[in-house]
């Protein structure tokens, strides 16, 4: 077992892990945060994208104790109470939320995007979410989602 700390959504916390438990075992079970979603568990879906030092990574690929002393985001990260965050309205607005299974992936990496990139072109944005699957929306939508989020 190896005790990490970490910030969590803008708050210091700290757990035990094995070596071998993954950053969406450990968020999923030891802190209950269900907006990452095991797709694929090989990397490929971005189901479970979070943001581990404001950088997109699957957390299903992610050994929890690489989390020690990093700055951890899920998309529990973006409401505040009641209040949903400008990207996550967008993506209501233009109805790129459909079955929802990838939508916190979507949200997190269209969230690190933004915070880099201030007018990110439809390209940049397409790239920006391209770790990420979705089977329902054809991805217009979502690119336009992210494209109004970033008039705000």
């Amino acid at each position: 077992m190896h005790r990490i700390s970490f910030n969590l959504n803008g708050e210091t916390t700290e757990t035990e892990v094995e070596d071998y438990s993954t950053l969406m075992e450990m968020l999923r079970e030891k802190f209950s945060l269900l907006s990452l979603k095991e797709g694929c568990g090989i990397g490929e879906c971005g189901a479970c994208t979070v943001l581990l030092n404001e950088k997109p990574v699957y957390a299903c690929l992610t050994l929890a104790v690489k989390a020690d002393g990093c700055d951890i985001k899920t998309a529990e990260y973006l409401s505040k109470g009641s209040e949903i965050h400008p990207l996550q309205k967008s993506f209501i607005k233009a109805g790129a939320v459909q079955c929802g299974y990838c939508t916190p992936g979507m949200l997190m990496s269209a969230y690190a995007l933004l915070k880099n990139e201030e007018k990110p072109t439809d390209e940049m944005i397409r790239e920006g979410i391209s770790g990420n699957l979705c089977r329902c929306t054809g991805y217009i939508q979502i690119v336009e989602a992210v494209r109004d989020a970033a008039k705000i």
